[in-house]
């Protein structure tokens, strides 16, 4: 199965270059507007551009757009624990700025837009989907924690990442 039908393999090695780029340029642009610390901007980035990519995969497998927030949510959620863990810092430092790209902000806009002009049904529709998003990623993120801390009380970890200096 070709997903890329039209495209040669250059275009679609620099269409995915584009997609995790982007991805990554916005999301460290978050983590700077949020005042992360400089030495986790990097990491911030590949949160946002590991929760891009899941979306993109499979969303260009034809799964809507609801799934794959949640799924690219939950798998995010994970590695940011797995950053806070690995770096000593709150996790809300790797998680916040990582689900900048999956934010359904088109959403948000094209709602108010279809009721300024008049487009009541299609306003309904596209504030539905837009909700439904919110919804997803609100429950992958939950299920990203529950991963994780199910995984920490069977390897007997403490919850605690790390003390203030």
């Amino acid at each position: 199965m070709n997903l890329y039908p039209d495209m040669t393999l250059i275009e679609i090695v620099i269409l995915w270059l584009m997609r995790v780029g982007a991805a990554m340029t916005g999301t460290v642009a978050f983590s700077v507007l949020f005042r992360a610390p400089k030495r986790d901007w990097l990491a911030c980035g590949a949160a946002g551009s590991i929760g891009w990519i899941v979306y993109c995969i499979l969303t260009d497998f034809g799964m809507g757009v609801v799934m794959p927030n949640f799924f690219a949510t939950a798998t995010l959620t994970i590695f940011s624990w797995w950053m806070a863990f690995r770096r000593r810092t709150p996790v809300t430092v790797y998680l916040v700025p990582g689900i900048f790209p999956l934010v359904p902000g088109a959403g948000i806009y094209y709602t108010a837009y279809y009721f300024v002009m008049s487009q009541s049904a299609r306003g309904a529709a596209k504030a539905v989907e837009t909700m439904e998003v919110a919804g997803a990623i609100t429950v992958g993120i939950i299920m990203g924690q529950a991963i994780v801390s199910a995984w920490l009380r069977s390897t007997g970890k403490k919850r605690g990442i790390a003390p203030l200096k």
